[in-house]
C-alpha cells in the first residue's frame, strides 16, 4: 500500500517568475533611494530651495496619490499587471532623465522638479499597486509572509545601498548625475520584468462594472473590515510622522550643522538598515507571537525612541538620533511584512488592486501631508519643531492596534 507524501513547494527564488519580480523590485528600490536623497539636495544646493520648497517637493510625489489613487486601483483590477509595471518603469526613466538634461542645458527650475515629483509619484503608485496585486498569484497566499519578508528585506537593503551611494555620488559627481543613475535603474528593472508571468485572477466578473461602482466596492470592502481599518489608522499615523522627522534633514544636517552630504546619506541609510533588520525577522516574530500581538508589542517597545529624534545635533547627539532612527525603522520593517501579508490574505483576488490603491491613497496621502506640514513647521517655527511634531505622533501610533481586533490576529 503506497502512501502519498505532500510535496514541499520549491524555494521562492527558484521560481523564475518570482525571482524576476524580486530582482526588478530590488533595482527599483535602489534607484528610488538615490533620487530620494539627490533631488532635495539638488534643490537646496543648485537652486537655493528653502524649507517650504523642500517640503513641497517631498509632498508632491505622494499627494499625487490623492488624485489618481482610487481610479488606479480599479484600472489595475481590469488589466494585466505586468505591462503596467513595465510601462511605469519606462515613464519614470524618461521623466528623471529630463533632470540632468535640464541642468546641463541651464534651464533646471523648481517648477520642473515639482513636475518630476508628480509624474514619478503617479507612476510609482501604479507600479506598487500592480506589484502587490501580482504577488499572491505568483507565490500562493500560504507563502505571502515569506515572500513579503524577502521583498521588504531586500528593498530595505537597497535603501541602505541606494542612500549611501546617493550621498557619495552627490559629493563626487553631483546630484544631476545621481538622478541619471536612478533613471537608468528603471530601464534595467523593466528588462527583468519581461520574465514575470501573468497569473490568472479569480473572481473577475466585476471588471465590466462602471469605474465608480468598482471603486465604491473597494472602499466599502476596506472600511467594512475592522482589522484593515486598524492597520490603515496605524500606518497613517506612522506615515504622517516619518516625513516630519526626515524631510528637512538636508537643511538641518548639511546647511545648519555643516556636515558633508555623505553624512546625510549615512544617516538615512541607518534607517534602511533598521527596516532590513525588522523585515528579516518579521516572519519569526509573527510566528512566535501572532501577527496582531507582534505588531502591537514591537510598536509599543520602539515608540519611545522617537523622542530622541528632535535632539539631533553635532557630536554624539547625531549618532544617538541615528540609533533612534534605526529602532523606529525596525518597527517599520516588521509592520510592513506582517500587515501587508495580512491585507493580502484577507482580500479576494479581484479586489486586491482596489484595496491596495485605497490603502495607499490614505497612507501615501499621509506622507504627502507630513511633507507639507514639515515645510510649514520649518518656515514658521524651525526645523526642530517639525522633528518634535513627528516624534510625538510616532510615540502614540500603536494605539489603533491596541483598540481594535487587529491585536488578536494570528
Amino acid at each position: 500500500m503506497s502512501t502519498s507524501v505532500a510535496q514541499e513547494p520549491p524555494p521562492l527564488l527558484r521560481s523564475r517568475g518570482f525571482r524576476n519580480l524580486y530582482v526588478a523590485a530590488a533595482i527599483n528600490q535602489f534607484g528610488s533611494q538615490i533620487s530620494y536623497v539627490a533631488l532635495p539636495l539638488l534643490a537646496v544646493t543648485a537652486l537655493g530651495a528653502g524649507a517650504g520648497q523642500v517640503g513641497l517637493l517631498a509632498a508632491l510625489g505622494t499627494v499625487t496619490v490623492l488624485l489618481v489613487g482610487l481610479p488606479a486601483g480599479a484600472w489595475v483590477d481590469r488589466v494585466r499587471r505586468r505591462p503596467v509595471m513595465i510601462a511605469t518603469d519606462l515613464v519614470r526613466a524618461c521623466v528623471l532623465l529630463s533632470v540632468p538634461v535640464a541642468w546641463w542645458g541651464g534651464w533646471l527650475s523648481m517648477g520642473q522638479l515639482y513636475a518630476v515629483a508628480v509624474l514619478v509619484g503617479a507612476a510609482s503608485l501604479l507600479f506598487d499597486v500592480a506589484s502587490m496585486s501580482l504577488v499572491p498569484g505568483l507565490v500562493g497566499r500560504e507563502r505571502l509572509t515569506s515572500a513579503n519578508s524577502l521583498l521588504v528585506g531586500t528593498g530595505s537593503g537597497m535603501d541602505i545601498a541606494g542612500r549611501s551611494a546617493a550621498g557619495v555620488l552627490v559629493q563626487v559627481v553631483g546630484a544631476p548625475m545621481a538622478v541619471l543613475v536612478d533613471a537608468l535603474s528603471y530601464l534595467w528593472s523593466a528588462i527583468w520584468l519581461r520574465g514575470v508571468p501573468e497569473p490568472a485572477v479569480t473572481g473577475t466578473a466585476g471588471v465590466r462594472e462602471p469605474f465608480a461602482r468598482q471603486i465604491s466596492a473597494g472602499v466599502r470592502f476596506l472600511f467594512g473590515n475592522p482589522v484593515l481599518v486598524a492597520a490603515l489608522m496605524q500606518g497613517t499615523m506612522a506615515n504622517l510622522a516619518f516625513p516630519l522627522c526626515s524631510v528637512l534633514l538636508p537643511i538641518l544636517i548639511v546647511d545648519e550643522l555643516g556636515y558633508p552630504e555623505w553624512v546625510l546619506g549615512a544617516y538615512l541609510a541607518v534607517g534602511g538598515l533598521g527596516t532590513l533588520a525588522g523585515s528579516a525577522t518579521a516572519h519569526l516574530i509573527g510566528r512566535r507571537l501572532g501577527t496582531g500581538r507582534a505588531t502591537l508589542i514591537v510598536s509599543m517597545a520602539t515608540a519611545p525612541a522617537s523622542l530622541v529624534i528632535p535632539l539631533l545635533d553635532r557630536g554624539p547627539w547625531l549618532w544617538a538620533a541615528a540609533g533612534a532612527w534605526f529602532v523606529l525603522t525596525f518597527r517599520t520593517g516588521v509592520n510592513n511584512v506582517l500587515l501587508v501579508s495580512l491585507r493580502q490574505r484577507v482580500t479576494p483576488d479581484d479586489l486586491l488592486g482596489r484595496m491596495t490603491a485605497t490603502m495607499r491613497l490614505l497612507l501615501m496621502g499621509a506622507v504627502g501631508l507630513g511633507g507639507l506640514l514639515a515645510g510649514a513647521f520649518g518656515e514658521i517655527w524651525g526645523v526642530r519643531a517639525a522633528l518634535l511634531a513627528g516624534a510625538l505622533i510616532m510615540a502614540v501610533s500603536w494605539l489603533p492596534i491596541l483598540l481594535s481586533p487587529l491585536r488578536h490576529q494570528p
